[in-house]
């Protein structure tokens, strides 16, 4: 995993910052810029993963990860805006690597359905 990444594939550490800083403030009254320094990197990932959906990331995370179309009929402007950002910032994040494993499963697929092996 890349410094920047996260396992959650709904928010990027580094872009995401501050909706993390002011997370950790709304749900645990931690001041990152005063506890970080001492704070070992296990205890923040575990803080960070308890998060919930009425902290700022628990939002923005739960309108990027909707894939419910009923629910995405309710959302606003600013939540369409919100998750259209993030689905384009990832498509330009796909490596040509996850290209290649990509397209070989889908030629892997046609394959099987023609009834034809390696």
């Amino acid at each position: 995993m890349k410094s920047r990444e996260s396992e959650d594939p709904c928010y990027d550490l580094i872009d995401d910052f501050d909706l993390i800083v002011s997370s950790f403030q709304t749900q645990y009254g931690i001041r990152l810029s005063r506890e970080m320094p001492g704070m070992k990197w296990d205890e923040f990932k575990d803080l960070l993963h308890g998060l919930n959906e009425k902290t700022p990331l628990g939002r923005v995370v739960a309108i990027r990860s909707e894939t419910d179309r009923e629910i995405l009929k309710t959302f606003g402007k600013r939540e369409h805006k919100i998750r259209r950002e993030w689905r384009a910032k990832q498509v330009k994040t796909v490596t040509a690597k996850q290209q290649e494993q990509a397209l070989k499963a889908i030629q892997n697929a046609f394959k099987e359905m023609a009834g034809g092996g390696d």
